[in-house]
């Protein structure tokens, strides 16, 4: 079941020639700016996606403002949501994307209801809220106003350093409502991360959002993922990362290792294949019969990024008491030690996590433990 404000409607007659059209939609557009890129303007029914009781997840809301992703990561995990506009999982997911123009004015209206309960809402549970494409369509700070001023906590996860544009605003929202923020990064080989990331910001530029936002007084924990096997895996590349991460001011960091689910699973090792086939045994077997890495691969990474948390005071939480062995690598949900946000500073459910498939909403969001987009 879609959402209704995007079902593909082939009577539609508002787009460019040669391309679907889509219920809701405003105008199809192609700008300079973008070659190569084709931007649907939607007007949404709804803002805010709510998430089962049932689901485990440490949040109630999802507010998703595109469909699609400008950062391009091969191994994204929300490739497949594309196929439910009908657009395919690959190229268009990079470049046919879908804008909620209405999104703000929508949202305010959902958050007036008097059923409103000011439960906390996530951004960047699909795709990336702070994409390139947030440069030319300002969604985000009407969003970030609309839920400090109606009293709801909420975090972000993000690739994108445009975030960097909004630090001034979610100081100002911090006010009032508890704020929580995620970047994660995982690549730091320039040639590997053109190759896998190519829309997304290079490693540094994002270690110095993560010191700006520590400057600002905003905390902010740092995902490393994914971790991809036999790639970046190394104990001297994960030393390194660690770091730097220290080094940029993180609160905290959570360690999750690549995981392939239909959609990307085709799409990454159609990649691998080409770059590295002497890999691509390995990965039929780490990924034989399910989306995840097996326990022991966890467990041996688990083992490699212990001390090496310790050894850059990584292992703390922020007041100084030490977490738990499990802090570092997970494919579960993190807990608010684990993305370094003060144990109890922030509701169970302000952390920049990631949700499982909401059933009937039309807004797929990912399963429990799987790599962040960026997310």
């Amino acid at each position: 079941m879609r959402w209704d404000a995007q079902r593909l409607d082939l009577e539609e007659p508002s787009t460019l020639p040669g391309m679907p059209s889509i219920r809701g939609l405003l105008r199809s557009v192609q700008v300079p700016e973008f070659p190569g890129v084709t931007f649907h303007e939607v007007r949404a029914k709804s803002a805010l996606n709510h998430v089962p009781g049932d689901s485990a997840m440490p949040f109630g809301w999802t507010i998703n403002p595109y469909r699609g992703c400008l950062h391009g990561c091969v191994y994204c995990f929300a490739r497949r949501t594309h196929e439910w506009l009908e657009f395919d999982s690959g190229r268009d997911f990079d470049s046919q994307i879908v804008v909620k123009t209405n999104l703000v004015d929508v949202l305010r209206k959902e958050l007036a209801r008097p059923s409103w309960q000011r439960e906390h809402v996530a951004l960047g549970t699909n795709t990336d809220p702070y994409q390139r494409a947030e440069g030319r369509y300002r969604l985000m700070p009407g969003v970030i106003r609309a839920l400090a001023d109606s009293g709801t906590p909420l975090s972000i996860l993000t690739k994108g350093t445009l975030l960097r544009r909004d630090i001034p605003l979610l100081t100002s929202a911090a006010q009032d409502v508890p704020v929580g923020l995620g970047v994660s990064m995982a690549i730091w080989d320039d040639a590997l991360h053109a190759a896998l990331e190519p829309g997304v910001p290079a490693p540094r530029a994002r270690l110095d959002l993560v010191r700006a936002l520590a400057d600002a007084g905003l905390p902010c924990g740092v995902f490393l993922a994914p971790v991809i096997p036999g790639l970046t895996d190394g104990t001297d590349a994960l030393d390194a990362a660690l770091a730097a991460i220290a080094a940029a001011g993180a609160t905290g960091v959570t360690v999750i290792p690549l995981h392939l689910r239909p959609g990307a699973r085709e799409w990454f090792m159609t990649w691998l294949r080409g770059a590295h086939p002497d890999l691509v045994g390995r990965y039929e077997r780490l990924y034989a019969r399910r989306a995840y890495v097996p326990a022991d691969y966890r467990g041996w990474l688990q083992r490699q990024v212990a001390p090496l948390l310790k050894r850059h005071g990584l292992d703390r939480q922020p007041g100084g008491t030490a977490r738990g062995a499990a802090a570092g690598v997970t494919d579960g949900v993190p807990g608010e030690e684990e993305v370094g946000f003060p144990a109890g500073s922030l509701p169970d459910a302000a952390l920049p996590v990631i949700a499982p498939p909401v059933p009937g909403s039309g807004e797929q969001t990912a399963s429990p433990g799987e790599q962040l987009t960026l997310v």
